[in-house]
């Protein structure tokens, strides 16, 4: 009979795999680490938890009550909202805010890629870049009363210098046809230059070669821009727009400086529209319904416009 020859498994022969001096779980430093982020993250958490997270969740509750500044609130339900869908002068608002934000990204985007072309193409003047970001250092409400006084039809300087040329006195202001342009023009003398900066930043990133071979093949400016600049600027773009549209529907301090949502309504934006009902008819939780339609408004807004600009892909890759 032969001898049987066991054969020892390879745990048997050398023992477990993991020793016993083997540290179990993360090392010590990377929980560290993770400890000091968290210290870090702190503060930026709990001012946001104090000044977004709160004032928005309250104002979600408000919505739903008829909280005013007079009396205490009381649950409503879904009330608030089912009487601003019957609002006429919210829907106007809105319009009112639509035609503003078509007017004044149009040709705030227009002007400064135009800007941001030139300083591209032809010059990269840091005296220049300085000069277009003096309107946006320029305190809004500063901007309005200035253009205010501008355009005076009686005294302002606009006027004058249009007298010069036969052109009789016009009240950009006071003129329901004239209002809303003109607001839109101030808030665009006040950001095109800041806007274009940023287009210019973005410019910065495409490599020149690109459009040295274009030139060379004999491409024209024109081409060049439309093939090469708009296509590589896409990421930049996106950005600019979110940033400009946001921005549009939350115009406020010009109109308040400078029509007060006159004349009769032409420049009643929403956000006016929500200070009005909230600090002159005191109706808090109404205009707190208000604002919520418009955040969650800006919300789909915004995404439709990111997936259509594909703003997280870009050609440069």
């Amino acid at each position: 009979m032969g001898a049987s020859t066991a054969i020892a498994s390879p745990r048997q022969r050398g023992g477990s795999r993991t020793g016993k001096g083997a540290s179990p779980g993360r090392p010590r430093r990377a929980r560290d680490d993770r400890r000091a982020a968290w210290l870090f993250l702190a503060p930026a958490l709990a001012g946001f938890a104090l000044f977004y997270a709160y004032p928005t969740a309250r104002g979600v509750y408000y919505s739903l009550t008829d909280y005013s500044l007079l009396n205490d609130p009381h649950f409503t339900g879904t009330e608030n909202y089912r009487q601003l869908i019957g609002d006429d002068q919210f829907w106007n608002a809105l319009k009112v805010t639509g035609y503003y934000v078509v007017l004044n990204i149009g040709s705030q985007m227009i002007l400064a890629l135009g800007l941001a072309t030139l300083m591209h193409r032809l010059t990269r003047s840091v005296a220049l870049r300085a000069m277009l970001l003096v309107p946006w250092l320029v305190p809004n409400v500063t901007v309005g009363l200035l253009w205010m006084w501008m355009l005076d039809a009686n005294l302002g300087l606009v006027n004058h210098l249009l007298g010069a040329f036969g052109v009789g006195p016009t009240g950009f202001l006071t003129s329901p046809t004239w209002a809303m342009p003109t607001v839109a023009g101030i808030n665009a003398w006040a950001y095109t230059g800041y806007t274009a900066l940023l287009l210019y930043a973005g410019m910065l990133q495409i490599p020149r070669h690109l459009y040295e071979s274009a030139s060379l093949d004999g491409a024209g400016e024109w081409r060049m821009f439309t093939r090469i600049t708009l296509p590589l600027l896409r990421p930049v773009l996106a950005l600019v727009l979110v940033v400009s549209l946001i921005g549009s529907f939350q115009i406020f301090d010009t109109i308040a400086v400078t029509t007060k949502g006159g004349p009769v309504g032409a420049t009643r934006v929403i956000y006016f529209y929500i200070y009005e009902q909230a600090f002159t008819y005191f109706h808090m939780g109404y205009a707190s319904a208000v604002a919520v339609i418009l955040a969650l408004l800006l919300g789909v807004l915004t995404a439709v416009q990111m997936r259509l600009l594909r703003a997280s892909r870009s050609d440069l890759a």
